[in-house]
C-alpha cells in the first residue's frame, strides 16, 4: 500500500475536550462522517482563484452562521474556512466551493477544490507534530485542533475537504447567549427602559407607534400616523453624501443612530434597530425599534469577533494575500459611505478599549482645525460638527498631531473641550496621518480615571494606521460628491435668481434655497441706504408652524453688524434669547401651574429652534453691505465647513441677484412715477356725452408709451379730446408723449382752431431736432347739445380714423385722412365737422388696436369695423371693453404695442 493510501485508511475522532493531546486525523469517505444527522439548511458559494476570494470565503462564511444564529462557532468556522480555501485558490490555484450545512446539533462546512492529485499531508504515529509555524499542513492542523470531526473525500474530478462543528449544549430554544457578568459591569439604563416601536409601510408613512414612542418623542399616535417618518427623524445628511433615511428604510436590516424630534422642540438621540418585512400578502413594510441612545444594549445586536477569525490566515506570502488589517478592525462588509465608514470606527474603537465614549474628527484642508464627523456614547446633535483647533496648546499634550492619553480630565480641567460636561475621567486619542499628513483624530473615553495607559495608545494607534487610508480616500470621494452636488446647486441657484427682477421674490427663494438643504432655518436683513440700520425682511423655518415664533423672537434681538468683509461668522444673540424665553416660560410654568400657560411647548420649541450654532454672512453687492444672511440649526447642532462655504458661495449670488432687484425696483419707481405725470388727471365729466377710455402700454413696468391720449375742457361749453401715437415705444416715445400732451391743451386754451393746434404743434417737434419722432394725432373738440346730441370738428393727421356706429348698427369714417406730425415743415390741415345723434358711438383707436396680428392675420380696420357692429345699444364704457376683448383674444401672444382707446357716445 502507498503512502497515500496508507493515510486514507487512518480516521481519527476527537471530542468536545479540544486538547492537543486529542487530535483528529483524517477518514475514509467509505462511510459518512455526519451519521445519520438531519441537515435543515445548506448554502454555497464558488470563489475563483484569486487573493481576495479569501475574504469574500470569510465573509460568506461568517453572515450564513449569523444568519442561522450560531455565533458561537463563527470564529472557529471562519478561520478553518479561511486556512482550507487559501489552500485552494492560492496554493492549489483553483476555484473553491464552500458549503455550509446546518444540522439539528452543529455545523458541517465543505471546502470543494479541482486538484484531486495533491496529498494530503500525513503524519506518522512516531513523527512529533509538526511546529505551527510550519509553511505546509498549516489547515489540517488547526481542523484536528478546532473541529469536533474533519476528514477528506477524494472524486476523479476534486477534493472534499470537510470538518464538523458541534454547538455548546445550551437551553432549549437558545439562540445566542453571553457569559454571566457581575452586577456593576452590566449595562446602565432607565429605571423602565421604553422601547419604541415604529412601522413604516411602503411608501414610507407611519402606520404604528406605540405608547413607548409616544413617550419618547411627546407626539401622541394620531399626529403621527400617516405621516412620514422622515418628519420626525434627524437624520444625520450632508447634500449629496450619504445614505439617507428614506434609503436605510429599504434595507432588509440596518441598526444605528440619529436624532428624533420631540415635540418640545429637542433633539434627543436614539438607536434603531430596522426590519425590513412583508405581511400575508406580500406587502413590504419596515419595523423599527428604538431607544435611548445610551440604552443602546438592549437592542444593539453582539459585535463580530474578526481578530480571531484572521488570527490564523494562511502563511508566508498567502497569509500576507489574505489578512486585510482593515477589515480586522472595521468589519466585512465595509460601509460605503464616508458616514457609514466613520460611524463603524468610533463603536469598534470604543469596543476595543472596552470605553464609554468614542469620538472621530476629520481634519480641514488647511490643518488648522478638526471637525467632529461621527462619536458614539456622546450627545451626537451637540458634538456633530463641533471644531477645534488642531493646536491647542503647547507640548504632545495640547497638539493632535501626537498621542495622548489623559488619566483624570478633572485635573486639567478644558483638556478636551469636547468632553466637558460628559462626565468622561479618561480619555486616549490618536493622530490618523496618511503620508505624514495629519487627517484626522480618533478618541475613545470613559467615565473613570486611570482606564488608560500608553498600551490602549498603542493599540489604538494600531487600528487608526489600519484604517486612515480608507477614511481619507472615503473623505476625498465623499468632497467630490459634495463639490459637484454644490456646483449644481449652485447652477440652479443661479438660474432661480436671474429668473426674477423683484425684490420680495429674490428674497423668498434665497432663503428657500437655504432651508432645509443647508440650514434648519433662515433670515434675511436688508440694509436700504448705508447708514440706515439693519431691517428683517424675511424669516423661513422647515417647521412652517414655527416661523412665527422665530420672526416674533428675531424682533426682539438687536440684528447684527453689518461687516464688510467676507465668511460667515458666529452670531450668539438668537441662541442667548432662545434660552432666556426657555428660561422665563419654564419659570412661569413652575408659578401659574400648566393649566394657566397658554402654549408653554410652543415657546420652548421656537426657543429650541435656534439654540444651535448662528451664522452671519454678509451680503456685499458693489462694494456695499446690502444686508446679511443669516442661517441657524436647532439646539446643540453645528454647520459643518463644507456647508458654510457652500452657503458663502450663494450669499454671493444672491447678493448681486438682490441687488439688481433693488436698482430696478429703484428704476421703476423713478420710471412710474415720470410717467404718471404724463397720463392726464382724471378725465372731466362731459354733459350729455358718456367718455370711456382704456389704455395699455407695452413693455414690462412702463405705464405710458408712445400712445397717448386726453380729454379736457377748453371753455364754457367745450372740450378738447385727442388720442395719438409717436413713432416707437418707451421713455423716448413718452418725451414727445408729454410734449404734445400739454401743448395741445396750452394751444387749445389760447382759443386756436384744430389745424392751427396741429400747425404749431408740429413745429415744436420739429425743434427737437434729432430727438424728435414723428407723430400721429386725431385732435378734435366736442360741444354737446342742450336738445341732445353734440357737435364735433376733428382733424386727423396721419392717425388711423375714427369709426361712427348709428343706432342701425351701421359703420363708417368719421373722417378724412391728413398728413401726420413731425416729418414736413409746412402742413396744410382742415377741420371736418360731423353731429352725434342719441345712440350714436364714436370710436377712436391707436395702430396697436388695428395692427393686433396672430401670424400672417391682421385684425385691420375691417376686423375693427365689423366687431364695432356688435356694440349696438352698448354704453361707452361697454363699447370700449367689448373692443379691448376682442383684440385680446384675436392672438395669443401679448401685445407688442401700445394700444389706446377712446370711445364717445350721446345717451338716447
Amino acid at each position: 500500500m502507498d503512502k497515500q493510501s496508507a493515510g486514507l485508511g487512518r480516521t481519527g475522532r476527537v471530542g468536545a475536550q479540544r486538547t492537543p493531546e486529542k487530535r483528529a486525523e483524517p477518514t475514509s469517505r467509505t462511510e459518512k462522517p455526519m451519521g445519520s444527522a438531519v441537515i435543515t439548511a445548506r448554502a454555497a458559494a464558488t470563489f475563483e482563484p484569486v487573493g481576495r476570494s479569501v475574504a469574500a470565503a470569510r465573509g460568506f462564511v461568517r453572515d450564513t452562521l449569523q444568519g442561522w444564529g450560531l455565533a458561537d462557532i463563527v470564529d472557529d468556522a471562519v478561520v478553518l474556512t479561511s486556512e482550507l480555501v487559501t489552500n485552494a485558490v492560492v496554493h492549489a490555484g483553483t476555484s473553491a466551493e464552500v458549503v455550509c450545512l446546518r444540522e439539528d446539533d452543529g455545523v458541517r462546512i465543505e471546502v470543494v477544490d479541482r486538484y484531486p492529485e495533491r496529498e494530503v499531508p500525513i503524519r506518522d504515529a512516531t513523527q512529533a507534530l509538526p511546529g505551527p509555524d510550519r509553511e505546509g499542513g498549516r489547515g489540517l492542523l488547526l481542523c484536528a485542533a478546532l473541529a469536533t470531526r474533519w476528514g477528506v473525500d477524494y472524486t476523479a474530478s476534486d477534493k472534499r475537504v470537510w470538518f464538523r462543528l458541534a454547538l455548546p449544549e445550551r437551553p432549549v430554544g437558545t439562540r445566542t447567549a453571553g457569559p454571566a457578568i457581575p452586577d456593576e459591569a452590566l449595562p446602565v439604563t432607565e429605571t423602565r427602559v421604553r422601547v419604541a416601536v415604529v412601522q413604516i409601510d411602503r411608501a414610507g408613512l407611519v402606520t404604528v407607534w406605540n405608547e413607548d414612542a409616544e413617550e419618547l418623542s411627546g407626539y401622541p399616535a394620531e399626529q403621527v400616523v400617516g405621516k412620514h417618518l422622515t418628519d420626525y427623524a434627524a437624520w444625520p445628511h450632508t447634500p449629496g453624501t450619504g445614505t439617507g433615511i428614506a434609503e436605510a428604510l429599504l434595507l432588509s436590516r440596518w441598526e444605528g443612530t440619529y436624532g428624533l424630534r420631540c415635540a418640545d422642540g429637542r433633539t434627543v438621540p436614539v438607536y434603531a434597530s430596522h426590519l425590513r418585512i412583508r405581511d400575508a400578502e406580500g406587502e413590504p413594510s419596515t419595523v423599527c425599534l428604538l431607544v435611548r441612545d445610551h440604552e443602546r444594549a438592549v437592542l444593539q445586536s453582539p459585535a463580530r469577533s474578526t481578530s480571531s477569525s484572521d488570527a490564523g490566515v494562511g502563511s508566508g506570502e498567502s497569509r500576507e494575500r489574505a489578512t486585510d488589517p482593515f477589515e480586522v478592525f472595521i468589519g466585512s462588509p465595509a460601509p460605503e459611505d464616508l458616514d457609514g465608514l466613520l460611524q463603524r470606527t468610533v463603536e469598534r474603537a470604543r469596543d476595543m478599549l472596552d470605553g464609554d465614549a468614542a469620538y472621530l474628527l476629520l481634519a480641514t484642508d488647511d490643518e488648522t482645525e478638526l471637525e467632529v464627523r461621527a462619536s458614539t456614547g456622546l450627545t451626537s446633535a451637540r458634538h456633530r460638527f463641533a471644531r477645534v483647533p488642531v493646536e491647542a496648546g503647547s507640548g504632545r499634550y495640547g497638539s493632535a498631531r501626537m498621542p495622548s492619553v489623559h488619566e483624570d480630565l478633572t485635573s486639567v480641567p478644558g483638556a478636551v473641550p469636547l468632553l466637558t460636561g460628559t462626565g468622561m475621567r479618561s480619555v486616549v486619542t490618536v493622530p490618523l496621518k496618511v503620508e505624514g499628513r495629519l487627517t484626522g483624530s480618533l478618541g475613545v473615553a470613559a467615565e473613570t480615571p486611570g482606564r488608560y495607559t500608553n498600551e490602549e495608545a498603542l493599540r489604538l494607534q494600531f487600528a487608526a494606521d489600519r484604517i486612515a487610508l480608507a477614511v481619507e480616500s472615503a473623505r476625498l470621494t465623499e468632497l467630490e460628491r459634495l463639490r459637484r452636488g454644490s456646483l449644481s446647486f449652485l447652477v440652479e441657484a443661479s438660474d432661480l435668481l436671474a429668473g426674477t427682477l423683484d425684490r420680495d421674490q429674490t428674497l423668498a427663494l434665497m432663503a428657500q434655497m437655504t432651508v432645509p438643504t443647508l440650514a434648519s432655518w433662515c433670515a434675511v436683513y436688508t440694509i436700504a441706504e448705508p447708514a440706515s440700520d439693519p431691517e428683517l425682511a424675511y424669516v423661513l423655518h422647515e417647521d412652517e408652524d414655527l416661523i412665527d415664533g422665530l420672526k416674533a423672537l428675531l424682533a426682539k434681538v438687536e440684528p447684527p453688524e453689518p461687516v464688510l468683509s467676507p465668511g460667515a461668522r458666529g452670531w450668539s444673540a438668537p441662541g442667548e434669547a432662545a434660552h432666556s424665553t426657555a428660561l422665563r416660560t419654564s419659570l412661569r410654568s413652575l408659578l401659574l401651574g400648566d393649566e394657566q400657560m397658554s402654549a408653554p411647548g410652543a415657546g420652548l420649541a421656537t426657543a429650541s429652534a435656534v439654540g444651535g450654532e448662528t451664522v452671519v454672512m454678509p451680503l456685499v453687492a458693489r462694494n456695499r453691505v446690502i444686508g446679511m444672511l443669516t442661517l441657524g440649526k436647532p439646539t446643540d447642532e453645528r454647520f459643518r465647513q463644507e456647508i458654510l462655504e457652500l452657503a458663502e458661495d450663494l450669499s454671493r449670488r444672491a447678493a448681486l441677484a438682490l441687488d439688481n432687484a433693488r436698482l430696478y425696483s429703484e428704476r421703476t419707481a423713478i420710471s412710474q412715477s415720470l410717467q404718471r405725470s404724463l397720463l392726464p388727471p382724471e378725465l372731466p365729466q362731459v354733459p350729455g356725452v358718456e367718455v370711456e377710455v382704456i389704455y395699455r402700454a407695452a413693455g414690462e413696468g412702463n405705464e405710458v408709451g408712445g400712445d397717448f391720449y386726453d380729454l379736457f375742457p377748453i371753455r364754457d361749453g367745450a372740450y378738447g379730446f385727442a388720442i395719438g401715437d409717436v413713432c416707437g415705444t418707451g421713455p423716448q416715445a413718452a418725451a414727445v408723449t408729454g410734449l404734445a400732451r400739454h401743448a395741445l391743451r396750452l394751444l387749445a386754451r389760447e382759443g386756436f382752431t384744430g389745424p392751427a393746434v396741429l400747425e404749431r404743434l408740429n413745429t415744436a417737434i420739429l425743434d427737437e431736432g434729432s430727438r424728435s419722432r414723428f407723430l400721429t394725432l386725431l385732435y378734435g373738440e366736442v360741444w354737446p347739445r342742450e336738445e341732445g346730441g353734440a357737435l364735433l370738428k376733428v382733424v386727423c393727421a396721419g392717425h388711423p380714423l375714427p369709426l361712427r356706429l348709428r343706432q342701425d348698427g351701421s359703420v363708417e369714417p368719421a373722417a378724412e385722412p391728413q398728413p401726420l406730425l413731425g416729418v414736413m415743415d409746412d402742413l396744410e390741415l382742415y377741420e371736418q365737422t360731423l353731429t352725434l345723434d342719441p345712440g350714436d358711438v364714436l370710436l377712436c383707436v391707436t395702430d396697436g388696436v388695428t395692427e393686433r396680428r396672430e401670424g400672417t392675420r391682421m385684425l385691420g380696420d375691417d376686423g375693427l369695423a365689423e366687431c364695432l357692429t356688435t356694440c349696438t345699444g352698448l354704453t361707452a364704457g361697454a363699447v370700449a371693453a367689448r373692443i379691448m376683448r376682442a383684440v385680446e383674444r384675436f392672438a395669443s401672444d401679448a401685445p407688442s404695442d401700445d394700444m389706446a382707446i377712446l370711445a364717445m357716445r350721446v345717451p338716447e
